[in-house]
């Protein structure tokens, strides 16, 4: 606890310090406001060069990480467990169960799960090195990144990758590692969609049969205004239940990702 607590204040003070620096506001005397309003102006220490690269490090470590989430979202396998959960919540029939909250916190907690081994590896490999003051905040990105972009190539088709080497009009890579991340993010997203509709579409098959048949019954026994939907429910329900569902389709994604 106590190395902890040593690697994580220096990046305290170093925030917190970034944060005194871009609110260094001047703000106009009380005579200035009741005669031209409130005046505020941001010094970002243009008479330091070294100050001000300092102040426009800092203002990209928090704007980085304002787009974390969304990067956290969009390179690990958030999206594909989210969506199919989706699915299998549509497919069942049950608007609400479970909740958005619970979906979304599964989700989370199996992408933890998932990419816990490419997490060690970058702490290993990249943050350990960058608090211990033995890498520089480049070479921490690119030792950063490989497992990050090792995990995305594994997952993505060739096709994809294709595509948008195609449209971002670069020259074609000799090999695969040296295709530019920007490139390898979209790619892996579309990957990404096709494979969690796949999974969804099969998910639906044993459902929209217990609906097809329900239907059938309903209406050869002259039962048209009573709802399919009221009556499937519980079969599949119980058919989720009996096959053991929530076991079978989290085991399914956590394998789709070995």
């Amino acid at each position: 606890m106590y190395s902890l607590t040593r690697k994580v204040l220096p990046w305290t003070r170093f925030v917190l310090l970034g944060i005194l620096l871009l609110l260094g506001l001047e703000m106009a005397t009380p005579d200035q406001v009741w005669a031209a309003g409130p005046s505020v102006s941001i010094d970002l220490g243009s008479d330091s060069p070294k100050q001000t690269a300092v102040v426009i490090q800092i203002l990209i470590l928090l704007t980085v990480l304002s787009l974390a989430p969304a990067l956290f979202i969009m390179v690990t396998s958030f999206t594909r467990i989210v969506i199919v959960l989706s699915f299998l919540r549509q497919a069942l029939g049950t608007q609400s169960v479970p909740p958005n909250q619970v979906l979304l916190a599964l989700a989370l907690f199996l992408t933890m799960f998932i990419m816990a081994p490419v997490g060690q590896q970058v702490y290993g490999e990249a943050l350990q090195p960058l608090l211990a003051e033995q890498l520089s905040y480049e070479e921490a990105w690119k030792k950063g990144i490989e497992p990050v972009r090792g995990f995305m190539l594994r997952q993505l088709r060739d096709k994809d990758l294709e595509l948008f080497i195609t449209l971002s009009k670069i020259p074609k890579p000799e090999k695969i590692a040296d295709v530019p991340t920007h490139v390898v993010i979209p790619a892996f997203i579309l990957s990404e969609l096709r494979i969690s509709f796949q999974i969804g579409f099969l998910i639906y098959i044993p459902f929209l049969i217990v609906d097809m048949v329900v239907a059938s019954i309903l209406m050869s026994m002259g039962m048209m205004l009573l709802p399919p939907a009221v009556i499937s429910l519980p079969f599949k329900l119980i058919l989720f239940v009996l096959a053991d569902g929530w076991y079978l389709v989290v085991g399914s994604m956590v394998r789709s990702f070995q």
